[in-house]
């Protein structure tokens, strides 16, 4: 099943010895296994290049997930209209193990310079607002599994250490939000606010990304309360339960704080 992950929006059909060369294993076990997909449904082949491409037993499985967990139906509307007030790309992403998987996401595209956003990509819980937003809200022996996992780097201002990790999980459980500036992509900022299930389990994440040129405290403070309306209407709409808990943001809230260390450069502050 982990074949089919290497699939995305660029590599829409895989041959056999990119497969090889993909998943790192050797070729009489990949091709067993695309048999074997292939003759369930899961992938089909190009009757011309051969190559491999998603087959229709995927769209059957997501109709049907779709169908009897209508998430997507649910939180479609919400992420159009907060992208719309917000004036910026907006996405909805669930937990699928250790990481987000992206569900939805609107963009009202009114700025010359717009984020642009992979569906196909897994977001990292560590590097990414909605992934920490997340994270955040896990029982604190996953946190601890967790932590004591090398963290990747995915930027130079990425927190990979577990200390000023812990810190940032802190810093969101006071408020139900994440901010982080060039921490998965270069370029970019993001807030994010968790979505819960029953019992008030953390089961996903809305995120706003902005260019960090228009990432401005003001700015970032509009976004994170639009967040919480949202992630709270998000939640209901879903038949979770919302936490009590949270603060309110105080007027001069424009992020969690923390330092990230640059090799060339003293130690600065980042939002």
């Amino acid at each position: 099943m982990e074949l089919l992950d290497l699939f995305s929006p660029d590599r829409a059909e895989i041959g056999l010895t990119d497969f090889v060369r993909l998943s790192k294993r050797d070729k009489a076990t990949v091709h067993r296994h695309l048999t074997e997909l292939a003759q369930n449904g899961f992938l089909e082949q190009n009757p011309d290049s051969r190559a491999y491409r998603l087959g229709p037993a995927v769209l059957r499985l997501a109709a049907l997930r779709e169908t009897l967990f209508p998430m997507r139906k649910i939180l479609q509307p919400l992420v159009i209209e907060l992208s719309e007030i917000v004036g910026e790309l907006a996405h909805a992403s669930l937990l699928q193990n250790d990481e987000m998987s992206p569900l939805v996401h609107a963009d009202p595209k009114v700025h010359g310079i717009q984020v642009h956003f992979d569906v196909a990509e897994m977001l990292p819980l560590h590097a990414t607002s909605s992934g920490l937003a997340a994270l955040a809200f896990f029982p604190d022996a996953t946190i601890d599994r967790l932590m004591a996992r090398p963290l990747k780097k995915h930027t130079a201002r990425t927190v990979a250490d577990p200390s000023r990790m812990r810190d940032l999980i802190e810093g969101v459980r006071q408020y139900g939000l994440c901010t982080l500036a060039d921490a998965f992509e270069d370029g970019v900022s993001s807030v994010g606010a968790p979505i819960f299930g029953q019992g008030c389990r953390v089961i996903g994440a809305l995120a706003v990304a902005v260019p960090t040129s228009r990432a401005a405290p003001r700015k970032t403070h509009e976004i994170a309360g639009q967040l919480q309306r949202y992630a709270r209407k998000a939640t209901v709409a879903l038949g979770g339960a919302y936490p009590k808990t949270f603060e309110d943001l105080p007027p001069n809230w424009s992020g969690t704080k923390f330092t990230v260390h640059r090799e060339s450069k003293e130690t600065e502050p980042n939002a």
